[in-house]
């Protein structure tokens, strides 16, 4: 890779999932531990701030992405209060799911569709697909040595599995799962949440650490579902767009 082919991906990085990142930053630190030592209510605090960044994104964005963001928010809410209130699977600072949460799925979902939308992603997908792959296995690696995440190993194991024979979709879920585990490593460090020692806290060989490495496994659900809701609401639309996709790549 040349200077002018990483310079121009570092361009496309930082306007898109760049952003995303510094927003995790400052959102997150709202609702650290940090911070609610000095101002007890910072979930409100926030949610506020995250509903700013919603709007913006929101109306921003084509009317499909807007309806998908919406989409996100109410599978998002399902998901948080199933994955983390009924099964355990993780713990929010106060045992609550805070209202933040389900908008701020919405955000990193279509800011990583806008990252791999990007003209130069495009062109060099295939390099950085294999950026990326090489990235997440020394990652999930290095959390299986250093932290016996063995939960986040298996989980990152399956991502690279499942996306072996989805070439269109291959670069968006490695980018959604590097996003995601910024976001993880940022939630946890500030205390906003916790994962347990176990998977579920039931499973005593799936060791796993704070944050488990490969869990943006189940954020593909989010995305997945919003699709899905998406192809119900707009059937004919849907079925024309893969009918010229099919015809384009003939």
């Amino acid at each position: 890779m040349n200077f002018k082919i990483a310079t121009a991906l570092f361009a496309s990085f930082f306007k898109t999932l760049g952003y995303l990142f510094l927003f995790m930053v400052f959102g997150l630190f709202l609702d650290s531990t940090y911070m609610s030592a000095i101002f007890p209510q910072t979930q409100h605090l926030a949610t506020f701030v995250m509903l700013i960044g919603f709007a913006i994104l929101y109306y921003r964005s084509a009317s499909r992405l807007r309806e998908q963001m919406i989409y996100a928010v109410i599978i998002g809410y399902i998901g948080e209060h199933l994955f983390s209130i009924g099964l355990g699977m993780y713990t929010y600072r106060l045992g609550n799911v805070p209202h933040y949460v389900p908008p701020g799925h919405a955000i990193v979902l279509i800011t990583t569709m806008y990252f791999c939308k990007d003209a130069v992603v495009k062109t060099y997908r295939k390099l950085l697909e294999k950026i990326f792959t090489i990235f997440i296995l020394v990652y999930a690696t290095l959390f299986l040595i250093f932290a016996g995440d063995v939960f986040g190993f298996v989980m990152s194991l399956l991502v690279i599995f499942l996306l072996r024979n989805k070439p269109r979709e291959r670069l968006f879920y490695l980018s959604m799962y590097i996003a995601v585990a910024f976001l993880e490593i940022i939630g946890t460090n500030y205390q906003c949440w916790f994962w347990p020692e176990t998977a579920w806290n039931t499973i005593p060989f799936l060791k796993s650490a704070n944050p488990p490495s490969g869990i943006s496994l189940f954020y593909f659900l989010l995305d997945l579902g919003s699709l899905w809701l998406y192809k119900q609401r707009h059937k004919i639309a849907w079925a024309r767009m893969k009918s010229i996709r099919k015809l384009t790549e003939n």
